[in-house]
């Protein structure tokens, strides 16, 4: 999968330049929809983290993703007391982590103390409460409902304080790349932000795993299968229920990081709001809950789904009202012309769609789509493979 989404681009590029472009462009995501797979995986991986591996669900998950976003805006501002606005990327994306990780093990001391629907319902409540604090503070921004706007150095991922060894982010402000190693290759600002925000996510993906299989993560599965047994044999199942929560809380933070380094601002509506933690929910439930890797599949699919019916150019609604006849278009049927289905039924009816999707998962596969494989295979995806191939080498 990591090889896929590296040669990607460059496929895409090509297969756009084929006699069928028109059409790939249509049913293919962009590059820029592929950098919000990115990023939006990586915070329904924190979610599944917590919610997946111990049970817990988190309604309130948002609320780290947040802070990542506006640890990073207020840093660049100048706006957090002690830390210096030309503070690199790096370490105030992992600043943001720990305030999100300090945050979570204070949410935690009081939510824990509750389980089922009621831990759910009172992470909600606290989101509710720092989503109304933030979106009414003035101090983040003269008008504190839009949200910070970044004002100062563009961020880099890399090494901290090395030039040649970062890259900075966006599609406007980054950095781009002509004639690399002489092969007449040109590498995009948005390309160049694509790899280097996959990176992250690849390596914050690659901690998690590490965490879930360590004897820590034993515990963790063992709370979500019978939490009661875990305690009686005698582990503290309260602090690793909170520790837990922290490095989802932490990982949640570097994805808003991402976000908000990536689009330049930070919206309360697209990081505190509690829909935020709602989509996690549902790309979780459609790509396998409890197994770290699905939740990105079902985010590829989400977005994936929004491209295809977006309004943009490359959407699908754009696309039949270029390539079908005017005659097709304006076909009258009960009053209705086809036109009239196109802009109706298509364009922008992403969430429609993934909702209908998410009713036929949960009836239907309720394992979602990484979970069925898994069950299909009687092993994870990589030991099963691995297996296989083994016996066919012998």
């Amino acid at each position: 999968m990591v090889a896929l989404f590296v040669i990607y681009p460059p496929l895409y590029g090509i297969l756009l330049r084929t006699p069928l472009g028109a059409e790939f462009d249509a049913f293919l995501p962009g590059t820029t929809f592929l950098i919000a797979m990115l990023y939006l995986g990586l915070f329904a991986m924190s979610f599944d983290f917590i919610s997946g591996y111990t049970g817990y669900l988190s309604f309130g998950h948002a609320t780290f993703f947040g802070v990542g976003a506006y640890v990073i805006v207020l840093t660049a501002n100048g706006k957090v007391p002690g830390v210096s606005e030309g503070m690199p990327f790096m370490i105030t994306m992992i600043l943001g982590g720990l305030v999100a990780f300090t945050l979570a093990l204070a949410i935690g001391a009081v939510s824990f103390r509750l389980t089922g629907v009621y831990f759910a319902m009172i992470t909600l409540g606290f989101a509710q409460v720092v989503y109304e604090l933030v979106r009414n503070w003035d101090y983040v921004a003269v008008n504190p409902q839009s949200g910070p706007t970044i004002g100062g150095p563009t961020p880099e991922i890399g090494v901290p304080y090395v030039d040649s060894l970062s890259v900075a982010l966006g599609r406007l402000a980054g950095d781009s790349f002509e004639n690399v190693l002489g092969l007449g290759i040109d590498i995009s600002a948005t390309l160049t932000t694509y790899y280097a925000i996959g990176l992250v996510v690849l390596l914050s993906y690659f901690a998690m795993q590490r965490i879930i299989h360590s004897p820590f993560g034993r515990v963790m599965i063992a709370v979500r299968e019978n939490e009661e047994r875990a305690q009686a044999i005698g582990y503290n199942v309260f602090w690793y229920k909170m520790a837990a929560f922290g490095f989802s809380g932490f990982f949640a933070a570097v994805a808003g990081a991402l976000f908000a380094a990536y689009v330049g601002t930070a919206p309360p509506n697209e990081t505190f709001h509690f829909l935020v933690t709602a989509d996690a929910l549902i790309v979780t439930i459609i790509g396998g809950i409890g197994t770290l890797a699905g939740p990105f599949f079902g985010t590829v699919s989400y977005e994936w789904l929004e491209d295809i019916l977006s309004s943009e150019q490359g959407g699908l609604a754009p696309y039949l009202r270029a390539t079908l006849p005017d005659g097709v278009l304006t076909t009258d049927i009960a009053g209705v012309t086809v036109a009239d289905v196109i802009n109706t039924a298509i364009d922008g009816r992403a969430p429609l769609y993934l909702g209908i999707v998410f009713v036929l998962f949960v009836l239907f596969v309720p394992n979602g789509l990484l979970g069925t494989v898994r069950d299909r295979l009687g092993d994870t995806v990589g030991s099963a493979v691995g297996d296989r191939l083994e016996r066919y080498r012998h």
